[in-house]
């Protein structure tokens, strides 16, 4: 779906298709018919956008082939359907039975990293409608961050010095620039926006910034207005937002017996205090504490509850925008509308990609999760609707048009 901010910028709003497991190119177009026609439909939207989300052994293969590019950019505007973005976090198995932190390898140390973005790049400049002003590619916030060294962030560095080189070679052979956003996660050698001005100074912001995930800024129990106001102080442009919201407690040690109901096998579900807050701001008397501190961190959900982490607590826990946790649980709603606000409320849009990102439906508890395809796809259209409204709520208006050829 489009929108127009008052600015006149393009706002692209979509979804992200890591919530459906196919790694190959029949098994992706499949998916469009099961999961993204209907949801455009449920929406009553002439288009709708996809964050899509290609594994990489797809990614290499669509990269080499533009023959298979094009056949992808066909099924995807004979369905009504844009691509403005991708998500390249997930390197590989995504839906697994079992991710947890296999999700943050190959990092950004590594040549295969490397090549993988690259991969993506070049496939989403084939991707891109004619009329989009860029693309975007989201990625993993450098590394998990044990181990990480002075070594680690040396090579990390030279990696990403390399992958501005190979943007800019896309941007020559193509005409169409794509942006990497890092995103930063609990648990990863950048955290926090405190920890990504530190990580990316001095980058090419031409082409390399923020993907900015509202669950994850939740969990850091960073202030929306603060934190933009950080990045922007730095320089660091916001190349995408994940709309996103955060399982949240307000009184763990009570709402035990709930929180024990989201804890599963597949996901890793890292869980901050507030305590984190005050922790990693610092005293102005030294450097501010690790934001993975035991004294208010946990890195999964199951290991706080049986640490009788102090609360309140947010964890890193998509849950669905439009259906908070029943009582005494809740979500980080009122983080996602400060941001958006922030974001798009002032005369400027500060960022044009929108991924509402519920990768978790799958892992729900049971009385949550879809037990179809359709009622899968009923949430997702759900949730787009939700945050149309979020938008629509602050001044942003609905653009009608089809998907542009070339």
């Amino acid at each position: 779906m489009r929108l127009r901010h008052a600015d006149g910028t393009v706002v692209h709003l979509g979804y992200c298709t890591n919530v459906h497991p196919a790694e190959d190119l029949a098994g992706i177009i499949a998916q469009l018919d099961t999961y993204a026609v209907p949801v455009r439909e449920r929406l009553g939207a002439d288009l709708l956008g996809l964050g899509l989300w290609l594994a990489a052994p797809v990614a290499a293969e669509l990269a080499a082939d533009a023959g298979a590019r094009r056949r992808l950019r066909a099924e995807l505007t004979a369905r009504a359907l844009e691509v403005v973005t991708l998500n390249g976090f997930p390197y590989a198995a995504f839906q697994a039975p079992v991710v947890k932190r296999a999700v943050y390898h190959p990092d950004w140390t590594t040549p295969g990293r490397l090549a993988y973005t690259l991969d993506l790049a070049r496939v989403l400049a084939d991707l891109l409608p004619a009329d989009a002003a860029r693309g975007s590619v989201s990625t993993l916030p450098l590394a998990w961050r044990d181990p990480w060294d002075a070594a680690r962030a040396d090579a990390a560095r030279r990696r990403l010095d390399e992958l501005a080189a190979g943007l800019a070679a896309v941007e020559r052979d193509t005409g169409r620039r794509v942006r990497v956003g890092f995103e930063p996660e609990p648990g990863c050698a950048v955290e926090n926006t405190a920890q990504a001005v530190a990580a990316l100074s001095g980058v090419d912001v031409t082409r390399l910034g923020i993907c900015l995930d509202l669950a994850h800024l939740a969990c850091a129990w960073e202030e929306p207005v603060a934190a933009l106001a950080r990045l922007r102080a730095a320089g660091l442009p916001v190349v995408k937002v994940q709309v996103s919201a955060a399982l949240e407690a307000a009184d763990p040690l009570a709402g035990a017996n709930a929180l024990r109901r989201w804890v599963e096998p597949r996901f890793l579900h890292q869980t901050r205090s507030s305590a984190c807050a005050a922790a990693t701001a610092g005293s102005g008397r030294g450097a501010p504490a690790d934001p993975a501190g035991p004294g208010w961190a946990a890195d999964d959900l199951d290991v706080a509850l049986d640490a009788g982490l102090p609360g309140p607590w947010r964890v890193h826990y998509h849950v669905p925008l439009h259906a908070p946790p029943e009582p005494p649980l809740d979500s980080t709603l009122p983080v996602l509308r400060a941001a958006l606000a922030t974001l798009f409320a002032g005369p400027g849009a500060a960022c044009d990609h929108l991924d509402v990102e519920t990768y978790t439906w799958g892992v729900l508890p049971a009385a949550r999760r879809p037990r179809t395809a359709a009622e899968l796809a009923a949430g997702i259209a759900a949730e787009l609707a939700f945050t149309r409204a979020e938008l629509v709520a602050l001044g942003l208006a609905p653009t009608c048009r089809k998907a542009a050829t070339r």
